[in-house]
Order: C-alpha cells, then sequence, then structure tokens
C-alpha cells in the first residue's frame, strides 16, 4: 500500500459524500412532489408521458397493485429486448452485420438487463448490434434502475404515512425517476465522457493497420450514452467484453475517478433522501455511517491483499510489496495505467453498489482480495447498492436490527414511529432468505452436474470459486464474473437466468408487502423506552447483524473456496 493509493481511496470517498448530499435532497424534493430548479423544463415532458401511456397520477395503488404494476412492466420490458436480440439481424443500424443471438443467450441478457443485473455471457462488440444496444441495453438501464428506486421510495411511503392502503403509483415513481434524475444525470455524464475521448456515433466499425502490418478492426458506436446510465444506474453493462478496461469506455485517470464515483453517487444519495423524507436526517446519516464503515472496510482488505501479492511468491522470498505500477504487487489482470489502488477500489466499489462493471480482471485477484466483492454481494449488497435497492436491502436488515434490540429490552421493536411486528419480521427474514437460497442451491447443483462442472477452468477451490462468484453475481443483481467460467452454455444461461429473476423479484414483492403493512399502522411518538436508531450503538448494532447473517449464512462456502485456497498457496501449493 502507496501513500499515493490511500490518497486516491480518500479523495474518492471525500467525492461520493460530497456529491450525494446535495443530490440526496435534490432527489427527496422530486419524489416528495416538491418544486426543483428542473421543474420548468422536466415537469411538462412528465405530464406528456402521462398523458400518452394513460397514467393517471392522481391514482395510488395498494402494494399489491403496485407490485403487479412492476411485475408487468419489467415481464413486458424482458420480452421486447429477448425479441430484439432474436430479430436484430432484419433491423438497422448493424454496420457489423451481426447475427440474432441464440435462444438461451438472448434469454439470459434478456433477463440480465430487466432485473438490473448486466451479467454478461457475450462480447459487446461482436454481439450486438446499434440498435440492440440503444434501444435494448441502454433503455433498460433506466427502466430497471428506475424500478429499484420506485420500490425504495414505496418502502419510504410505508414509514411516513399513517393507517394508509396505499404506498404510491409505481408509474409515477419511475417515470420520475427517469424524467428527473437519471436522464439529466446521464446527459451531464455522457458529455463529460465524450470530452474525455469516448465514441458515440453510429459509424461502421474501423479497419486499421497495426505497426508489425496486421489488420485490426476497431469497434466503436454510440458508447458513451450507454457508459453514462451503465456507471449512475448502477448497472455494469459494458459496450466493450473488456467493459471499463477498455480505453473506449474509460479513456484517462480522470474517466476512471469519475465513473467510479458515480457507481456510488445515486445510491449514496437516496441515503440522504430518506432522511429527509422521513422527516429525520439523522437516520439518513447513521445509515450512510454504517454503509461507510463497510465500504473502507472492504478497499482496505482488498488492497491490502492486492498490494501484498501472491502469497505463493512470498513464501518463496520474493519482493512483493514494490508499489502500485512497481513488479512488486499483484498486478495480473490490472491496467497498468490504473495500477493496484485504483483496480482494488473499483472491484469493491462495483460490488458494494449492484453495479458490476470491472477495469480489471477478477479471476486473477489474489484469494481474499478476489473474496471482498464476493463478500460485498453476499451481504445482500446493502452498502449503497443499487439504486434504490441498495437502501430497501439496509432497510430489512434494520428492521431485523430493531427487532433483536427489542428482545434484549424486552419491549415491542419500533422504527421511525412504526412498531415492528412478526409480519414485518416474517417478511424481512424471507427477503433475507431467499438470497442465499438461490446461491447455494443452484451453485451446488453446478458442483455436481456435468453441464456445470464443464464450464469451470481451474481445478480445485479457484473452481469453486468460479462457480460460486458466478451465482453470487447473478442473485445479488451484480454482474461482475470471475471472468474464469464458461458461462455462454445452455446449461449456465438458463439457471443464472433464474437466479437473477429470484434475486430480484423475489425480494421486491415482500419488501412492498412490508412497505403495505407499515402504511396500514399508525404512528407512534418516542417514549423513554424506544431504543434511538441515529446513534452510533444502533450504527454497530446494525454492522454486527449484517455480519454475522452474512457470515454464518456463506462462511462454510467461503472456506472451501477462497481461504483454502489462499491457505493453500502460502503453503505452497499451486493449481
Amino acid at each position: 500500500m502507496t501513500a499515493a493509493g490511500i490518497l486516491q481511496i480518500l479523495l474518492f470517498c471525500a467525492a461520493v459524500t460530497a456529491g450525494a448530499i446535495p443530490l440526496g435532497a435534490y432527489m427527496a424534493r422530486v419524489y416528495s412532489g416538491e418544486r426543483t430548479w428542473l421543474s420548468p423544463l422536466l415537469r411538462p415532458v412528465e405530464r406528456a408521458i402521462y398523458k400518452i401511456c394513460f397514467i393517471r397520477p392522481e391514482t395510488e395503488q395498494h402494494w399489491t397493485a403496485y407490485a403487479f404494476a412492476l411485475l408487468a412492466f419489467n415481464l413486458v420490458g424482458l420480452l421486447v429486448l429477448y425479441a430484439v436480440m432474436r430479430v436484430q439481424a432484419f433491423l438497422p443500424f448493424d454496420p457489423a452485420g451481426q447475427s440474432a443471438v441464440a435462444p438461451d443467450l438472448a434469454w439470459n441478457t434478456a433477463v440480465s438487463f430487466a432485473t438490473n443485473t448486466n451479467w454478461q455471457n457475450y462480447a459487446g462488440e461482436s454481439t450486438l448490434s446499434y440498435l440492440t444496444q440503444m434501444v435494448g441495453m441502454t433503455v433498460h438501464n433506466f427502466t430497471s434502475a428506475a424500478t429499484g428506486m420506485a420500490v425504495l421510495v414505496a418502502l419510504i411511503r410505508g414509514f411516513t404515512r399513517r393507517q394508509a392502503r396505499t404506498v404510491g403509483n409505481f408509474y409515477v415513481d419511475a417515470v420520475r425517476s427517469i424524467i428527473h434524475i437519471l436522464l439529466p444525470a446521464s446527459a451531464l455524464m455522457a458529455l463529460f465522457l465524450v470530452w474525455q475521448g469516448v465514441p458515440q456515433n453510429l459509424d461502421a466499425y474501423t479497419a486499421a493497420t497495426t505497426l508489425e502490418g496486421a489488420t485490426q478492426v476497431i469497434a466503436q458506436g454510440p458508447v458513451a450514452s450507454q457508459e453514462a446510465i451503465k456507471m449512475l444506474g448502477t448497472n455494469g453493462g459494458g459496450f466493450f467484453n473488456a467493459n471499463s478496461a477498455h480505453p473506449f469506455e474509460n479513456p484517462t485517470a480522470f474517466s476512471n475517478f469519475v465513473e467510479m464515483a458515480a457507481i456510488l453517487l445515486i445510491p449514496a444519495g437516496l441515503v440522504f433522501s430518506f432522511g429527509r423524507m422521513v422527516a429525520d436526517t439523522r437516520q439518513g446519516r447513521a445509515l450512510f455511517l454504517a454503509m461507510g464503515i463497510l465500504l473502507v472496510a472492504g478497499i482496505a482488505v482488498c488492497y491490502q491483499a492486492e498490494a501484498v501479492g501472491n502469497p505463493a511468491l512470498s513464501r518463496l522470498g520474493l519482493d512483493v510489496t514494490a508499489g502500485d505500477n512497481a513488479p512488486g504487487g499483484n498486478m495480473e489482470g490490472k491496467e497498468v495505467r490504473f495500477g493496484i489502488a485504483n483496480s482494488a477500489l473499483w472491484a469493491t466499489a462495483t460490488t458494494a453498489a449492484s453495479n458490476g462493471s470491472v477495469n480489471s480482471m477478477l479471476d486473477s485477484y489474489t484469494p481474499i482480495g478476489g473474496m471482498v466483492p464476493m463478500v460485498n454481494m453476499m451481504l445482500g449488497e446493502v452498502v449503497f447498492g443499487g439504486t434504490g435497492s441498495g437502501l430497501h436491502g439496509m432497510i430489512v436488515f434494520v428492521i431485523l436490527a430493531v427487532f433483536i434490540a427489542g428482545l434484549m429490552v424486552g419491549r415491542t421493536p419500533e422504527y421511525l414511529g412504526k412498531k415492528i411486528e412478526a409480519r414485518e419480521v416474517k417478511l424481512a427474514v424471507l427477503c433475507i432468505l431467499i438470497f442465499p437460497l438461490a446461491i447455494l442451491s443452484l451453485g451446488g447443483l453446478s458442483m455436481v452436474l456435468p453441464a456445470g462442472l464443464a464450464g469451470m477452468s481451474a481445478p480445485g477451490p479457484h473452481g469453486l470459486s468460479e462457480v460460486l462468484y458466478a451465482f453470487t453475481s447473478a442473485a445479488a443483481n451484480n454482474g461482475s464474473a470471475f471472468a474464469g467460467l464458461s458461462g455462454n452454455t445452455p446449461y449456465y444461461n438458463s439457471t443464472l437466468g433464474v437466479a437473477m429473476l429470484i434475486g430480484r423479484f423475489l425480494v421486491i414483492v415482500p419488501t412492498l408487502a412490508i412497505a403495505g403493512s407499515l402504511a396500514a399502522k399508525k404512528i407512534v411518538p418516542p417514549s423513554a423506552g424506544t431504543f434511538p436508531t441515529h446513534g452510533g450503538l444502533f450504527v454497530g448494532l446494525l454492522i454486527a447483524v449484517i455480519l454475522v447473517v452474512g457470515g454464518l449464512t456463506f462462511f462454510p462456502v467461503l472456506a472451501l473456496g477462497p481461504i483454502v485456497e489462499h491457505l493453500l498457496l502460502a503453503a505452497g501449493t499451486l493449481f
């Protein structure tokens, strides 16, 4: 670890915090229906969309109707994207002449982008046309992000309303998320990326002659527009196969820093929005502190592991601590222009959020360095997490934490004036259990079936880590990959698609049920026995609950994968 690397991490944390506070205030005003400085420009667009789509913004929905509208909207989007990929050979804006996407890959990809996962079993520049990238991937980057934000807003209304039967209108929440937040931010981000050198065109691929005299085909296209929402919407799907390690997606050190900050900007801002919308900014600050502590801890462990390098080399007495870009440390799979610090920071941030983009290859990380992104996802991606989905996942853990606190003091737990009773606790536990069920059942099945074993590129514990990471990434709706697993097979395309659907919608439905249950309750004024949820004691309890639940659930399989791999490498056993 170097002083320069630590300084970059500190600047990153400061930039995210500085941007999240005003953005959080702006988003709170958007969802509260208040006037903002963009309202004169965007309100007419919003009203026009309601009129064209026959949406009645004044009509609110019961949580069941809200959930049905959300599921129907995303199902239609999934089917349209699948159809576009299957017939893309007959559609315009295809200068490279891409053929139709295979049925199993089209299924996996459609589910992936509809669930905000953006897992990619394909190389974008050699599989998808410009039209598919624009009307398929980019559009779903907006709609899937807006879906998570809408669920969060519905859950917040559950805490703020008194004896209400409704939690809002899904279509209104989604439209406001896109029109007032995601589109303006993405437009500014795309202009910045074009300035930095990211392509934004519909030109044909360029044939160039290399210095050796060989011919190289250089892909380009409408990259900047997709790259912007890829980051801001915590999507992660790359226009190119190399994702954010590709110079057309991430050309400079400045673009690298801004793109990393953009990953966490909206999720972090929504934490402050939460505090404002529940009329207690201390609650937002407490959650931000808990998330920040977990994020910094993950960055520190990952950076230290990569800076030290392969334990097998240390055992041989080789110097592996010479700095970020020097021969020491683990530079395998990393861009020299970014170095170890920026690579470890990106890997931690992208899995703390449900982004999934990468600027280095995680399969080449040390066992402990590669375990950090895996653990981030196994904790439920509540360390800021996806746009909306991270915070509503954290609130589920908050419910569990106040329930445990209530057991310790012998009174009914409360949070934000709402009594947390058996129904809410059961639904919260259901949200938490669905996630490991998808990972461990499908991952375990893949370790015994020939079709699952055939995709592994490495034997031993690293091969287990490849499969475990794939299903963790799918169920967490992250989309990053170890890159060692051959996932473009009918088996993995099908099972990973199922894991994505489980991890997304079987968590959203009980979360909305919690929102509906809370909205129907009275608000109870705090008393002398109320456990305060804005102080350091609660932050510590919340972090402990998250770590204990994650540890009890996943430590055994982690011990068989990255942990034992680290110990074996230190003992000189290579694979």
